[in-house]
């Protein structure tokens, strides 16, 4: 009996034995492994990764990720996304078989994040658990549709002469320190409560003027709505490169779930030049400028992810602000121009009238918006007709009253006229402006009611002016805002309204 039990147990032991193996399948997988041949200043050539795609990643030794970016026959030239200072030649490097991917949602808003999706604020880890691939093919013809409703900067010279759509890409260059910068802020400080995400992405620019600008926006109550990628300026050259499209990708989820989207790209010169460090150490060829000839390319196919969607695609739009830096007031330098070829406009920051004070400094004959007046409120239609003319005609004129010429009485109030529309379309930072009210003021221009104040006293005026229109005329201010059109009776009583608040200015002074 025992001997029969033992048989039995044996049994049993070797069958659940040969059932396991049955059911274990091995699991072989191949890793392909290369090698560095060398190393530069966040670049590196690699051999043996034959597989290799474009774009895809590599992980190095000690956990530096790279970006295959340049594919020959022989080696592959890598930009690498940290530091490597422990990566030399005959490092091991390996496929990961993926492409560069970022967080997105709705875990961003309000987050300062890098240009791979880590934070650097102080508001913990990001917890978002959708990651889409920062190079994204931009929308089809199709699913495009025309840019039609008005995106509203608050900044009346803008707004009035050179009016931006959701949807658009506007250029805004300028020399340094010319306020480029200052347009963007006041623009992102204005969609409070228009339901416009707002996508701030540095690159290259200093820690301190970051955290300068990421303070205005706490400030102005505007982080709510807002996201900030950053690439500093002590980053490596991979992070300012890829940290546009990285932002883009961001920014995309929202449009795609239909909602509006302003991104600002500050600066798209530092971008350029990050990208041909990176191609003349991977000895890629120069060529205008020193740039690769692919540069254009780059440009192109970030800011054509920038639009508006068909309806039937939820609607939502991407508004790109690219901004460009110019040396010496030459828009005609190979960048810029290359911008203002892809840009459905451009805002000009003149250096010349920054320094006289005229703040923002938006040269209005060097500026253009290609889609113009179709993405305008109706009611802005009344009034710009004129202004644009006006501010025109005075520009030319004033030119030669510089001479000293004798002028006639209809010229001497063209040009009259012309400096109380320069003074009322100055505008003190951080205070954007509501479209009814710029439409009111513009019309009391246009009317002459300024003509007899003195220059200095504009500012007081239009103060007054603005006062009194939100006491007795809310019902028309919200009317415009809300995008009906101003009748010739409304258009009366906005008159009518400036001048009695200038007069009782006049009476008080």
């Amino acid at each position: 009996m025992k001997n029969e039990a033992l048989h039995t147990m044996l049994e049993e032991t070797f069958s659940a034995i040969g059932v396991g193996l049955k059911s274990h399948k091995a699991e072989l997988g191949v890793m392909e492994l290369g090698v560095v041949t060398s190393v530069g200043r966040g670049v590196a050539t690699i051999e043996g990764l034959s597989g290799l795609q474009a774009e895809e990643l590599v992980l190095f030794a000690g956990g530096v990720y790279g970006i295959a970016f340049t594919l020959d026959a022989k080696e592959v030239g890598v930009i690498m996304l940290g530091e490597g200072e422990a990566i030399g030649a005959g490092s091991e490097v390996r496929r990961t078989g993926s492409v560069v991917g970022v967080p997105v949602g709705d875990a961003l808003l309000g987050r300062v994040v890098d240009a791979l999706g880590h934070p650097l604020d102080e508001h913990g880890p990001i917890k978002s658990n959708t990651f889409r691939p920062i190079e994204r093919d931009a929308p089809s013809i199709i699913d495009r549709a025309p840019v039609t409703v008005p995106l509203q900067t608050g900044l009346k010279v803008v707004d009035a002469l050179i009016p931006i759509g959701r949807g658009q890409r506007e250029l805004i260059l300028g020399d340094r320190q010319t306020g480029k910068t200052a347009v963007a802020l006041d623009t992102i400080i204005n969609q409070k409560g228009r339901g416009v995400i707002c996508v701030y992405c540095s690159i290259g620019q200093r820690s301190s003027a970051v955290a300068k600008f990421i303070d205005d926006l706490r400030k102005y109550q505007a982080t709510e709505y807002s996201i900030v990628i950053a690439a500093s300026g002590e980053s490596t050259p991979a992070m300012k490169f890829i940290v546009p499209y990285a932002a883009t990708t961001m920014a995309e989820y929202f449009m795609e779930r239909g909602e509006d989207v302003l991104i600002v790209y500050d600066d798209l010169t530092q971008h350029a030049r990050a990208y041909r460090e990176l191609s003349l150490l991977l000895g890629n060829p120069p060529g205008r400028e020193a740039y690769p000839g692919d540069i254009f390319y780059i440009h192109s196919r970030l800011l054509e992810r920038a639009t508006h969607l068909r309806e039937e695609l939820g609607g939502g739009s991407l508004t790109a602000l690219p901004i460009v830096e110019v040396e010496g007031q030459n828009v005609a330098a190979y960048i810029p121009t290359n911008l203002i070829s892809i840009t459905d406009g451009q805002i000009y920051l003149s250096p010349e009238l920054q320094q006289k004070g005229i703040l923002p400094a938006v040269d209005a004959g060097k500026s253009v918006s290609r889609v113009g007046g179709k993405t305008q409120l109706p009611s802005y239609r009344a009034v710009a007709g004129d202004l644009k003319l006006s501010y025109a005609q005075f520009e030319e004129l004033e030119k030669f009253a510089r001479f000293s010429i004798r002028l006639d009485d209809q010229t001497r109030k063209t040009i009259e006229r012309g400096r109380r529309i320069r003074e009322i379309l100055k505008q003190s930072q951080y205070d954007p402006m509501p479209a009814s009210e710029q439409v009111a003021i513009l019309l009391a221009v246009n009317d002459g009611i300024f003509d007899d104040i003195p220059l200095e006293d504009i500012r007081e005026a239009e103060e007054a002016i603005r006062k009194n229109l939100r006491v007795h005329c809310g019902d028309i201010l919200a009317s415009i805002d809300s995008g009906e059109k101003l009748g010739d009776e409304n258009q009366m009583l906005l008159v009518t309204i400036a001048r009695q608040a200038v007069k009782v200015e006049e009476e008080i002074a």
